[in-house]
């Protein structure tokens, strides 16, 4: 279908379009016609989970085979053919390395990756052959032209893995390396809103690129987690070893090649600006601005024994702060002074801890840097405390408020998504937010900080009347039925929460998902049930599955729960709001037939963080606590 917005002329691949989505193209075009552009622009387009990324590539491959088919000059097909598109994932998900990709958790790919693949591994393989072990799918791709490294056209995820083994070269390299020369680039939130892996991976997206959050219901959350970093003590006791480590491993160059420690420090005087590529890096400083990397690193950590001493200083205080048995809530400011007083560790050597970290790992070559993940956590932590306002240190000697064994817990938490968010609003100048439920709208621009171009809500065209929204305030005995924390767990409540999933397994064909606000009172609800025998009558119905924190075995819960609603024997899904399964999965045709919402899915009230959050929510930007928490649990329940 061919028809035109304006003078703008849109191929469409399907044969009638909906009046929302008409509409939305309209309001589309009018937002990137705010500003003049006489230049092609570059499309980000970031999403939530792998498989929408997925998906929004394949949808992007079927436009582009329709465009290139209905083409109406040769000239127009060439242009098509020539057009770009690819995904960007994680190393985990993109390697095809035989051992490296039989690795299970992300970080131990990220480093064994990294120890094949980084500039010194792969200098010495070059002038003796042999001597050191690379990456071979790495290597195939420093002989190719650089902009050139795979053909034109889109590439879903399934399609460059296929391309990598079908070429022997290393797919998430590819990527990496064509991202300047692609018109499409589909990624995560976080390869634009975390400041540690956005200055790695997008640095070099131009600023007339147009920018698009799909799925960003939630954007504020994706904004705070960025910033936010929790410390247990068990990290700092690795983060100790961790220290230890280096200080042996400088103790053993200083015998047996000083002349490197020498030439990083004199390196180290000059400037930063000799800065390791963004390939290398093992731990970025987002923070430090161009005039910064000019200065020299202060003069007490530039020696690498003065460096581990001042960690291990660092970490030692840490410790200390561990031992309280109080809960402490502080700003940065109040930290960084009593850090002083106490350590004798200022400020400025704080904010070059990551720069000179990545400068030491470079020096002693270090491997296996999965290993080092705690003090790179803790270094992070370091540079994450720059700002005087929108941050909170918490520690929480316990678990729960009953807890009697201490579990002490770190919090440096962000409280405001804008500082995430406001790097990217600077300097790309067409941001869109979408989503599907993206509501009540008028809180996001409060939240983030912006004024939006245009602000539009579109209704939903049925064909049919395919929803039946249902209110249950009263169980068939006529008792009020809450998931108020007071009542919650009343038996009466629980009985009538579970005839309701009873009847209807009983009455809805296939599949029913079931919500519920946490998973401690889904565990508590469904112990309460087996007891009851209310799960022998569902097991009568249909089968039962349930999520649980592990993304293994939500997986597997995943993939029977289709198998079972695709034959026939139909399923009930138990899950939580905002756990895995509310983020990112279809639960399309016979995979829904129905939801079941058990209580509205508030946030837990009694949390510190969310507490310190909403305190800064009403005093920074006028938002009451029930204002947000309301939009807070509206939003999830669209979702």
């Amino acid at each position: 279908m061919k028809f035109y917005i304006d003078d703008l002329p849109i191929i469409f691949p399907y044969d009638r379009i909906y009046p929302e989505q008409y509409a939305y193209m309209c309001d589309l075009k009018r937002t990137l016609d705010a500003t003049f552009f006489p230049t092609k622009r570059k499309l980000i387009y970031c999403s939530r989970t792998v498989p929408e990324i997925e998906k929004a590539l394949s949808e992007l491959k079927r436009l582009m085979e329709y465009r290139i088919s209905s083409a109406e000059s040769a000239e127009q097909k060439a242009k098509d053919q020539s057009f770009m598109g690819l995904g960007l994932t994680s190393r985990k998900n993109l390697c095809i390395h035989p051992e490296v990709s039989k690795e299970k958790k992300g970080k131990v790919v990220d480093a064994r990756c990294r120890d094949l693949t980084n500039s010194a591994v792969c200098n010495k393989y070059r002038e003796d052959p042999g001597s050191v072990e690379v990456c071979q799918f790495h290597e195939v791709l420093g002989e190719r032209e650089p902009g050139n490294l795979i053909p034109p056209g889109i590439w879903t995820l399934a399609d460059v893995l296929e391309y990598g083994r079908e070429n022997g070269t290393c797919p998430y390299f590819t990527v990496r390396r064509m991202m300047p020369f692609v018109d499409v680039v589909i990624y995560s939130f976080h390869y634009l809103l975390d400041p540690k892996v956005a200055e790695q991976v997008s640095k070099e997206m131009s600023k007339d690129s147009i920018v698009v959050f799909d799925e960003a219901h939630n954007i504020d959350n994706v904004c705070i987690e960025s910033l936010s970093i929790d410390l247990s003590r068990p990290m700092l006791d690795s983060a100790a070893r961790s220290v230890n480590k280096l200080a042996d491993k400088i103790d053993e160059i200083k015998t047996t090649d000083a002349s490197k420690l020498q030439d990083e420090y004199t390196k180290l005087v000059e400037g930063l600006q000799e800065a390791s590529t963004a390939e290398d890096s093992f731990v970025s400083n987002p923070v430090l601005s161009e005039d910064l990397l000019q200065e020299a690193i202060p003069g007490n950590i530039r020696k690498a024994e003065h460096f581990v001493a001042f960690l291990k200083r660092f970490v030692e205080y840490l410790k200390t702060r561990m031992r309280v048995l109080h809960v402490v809530a502080e700003t940065p400011l109040s930290f960084l002074q009593h850090l002083k007083d106490i350590t004798y560790i200022e400020r400025r050597p704080l904010r070059f801890c990551a720069e000179r970290l990545q400068s030491l790992v470079k020096t002693l070559q270090l491997s296996r840097i999965d290993e080092y993940s705690a003090l790179q956590k803790r270094t992070h932590c370091l540079i994450s405390r720059r700002s005087r306002l929108g941050f909170l240190l918490i520690l929480e000697p316990f678990e729960t408020d009953n807890a009697t064994v201490p579990n002490p817990m770190f919090h440096l938490t962000c409280l405001d998504p804008a500082i995430a968010i406001k790097p990217v609003f600077e300097r790309f100048s067409s941001v869109v937010i979408t989503s599907g439920t993206i509501s009540p709208l008028d809180m996001y621009p409060k939240m983030l900080q912006f004024t939006p171009v245009v602000q539009e809500s579109y209704p939903m065209t049925l064909t049919r009347n395919a929803f039946l929204p249902l209110i249950i305030t009263r169980g068939s005995d006529q008792v009020a039925v809450s998931s108020r924390f007071e009542v919650r767990n009343d038996p009466a409540v629980v009985r009538n929460f579970g005839t309701i999933l009873v009847e209807y397994s009983k009455i809805v064909p296939d599949g029913v998902v079931a919500f519920f606000p946490s998973y401690l009172y889904m565990e508590s609800i469904v112990a309460a049930w087996n007891d009851m025998g209310i799960l022998n009558e569902v097991w009568k119905h249909k089968l039962i599955f349930v999520e649980t924190p592990d993304a293994n075995e939500t997986s597997i819960a995943l993939e029977n729960y289709r198998r079972a609603c695709d034959n026939g024997r139909g399923a009930v899904l138990l899950s939580v709001a905002r756990g895995k399964v509310s983020e990112g999965i279809d639960f399309d045709h016979n995979y829904g037939r129905a939801v079941i919402m058990f209580g509205v899915p508030y946030q837990y009230t009694e949390s510190r963080i969310l507490k310190a959050r909403l305190e800064y929510l009403r005093d920074a930007y006028r938002i009451r606590e029930s204002e947000f928490l309301g939009f807070d649990a509206i939003r999830n329940a669209a979702h």
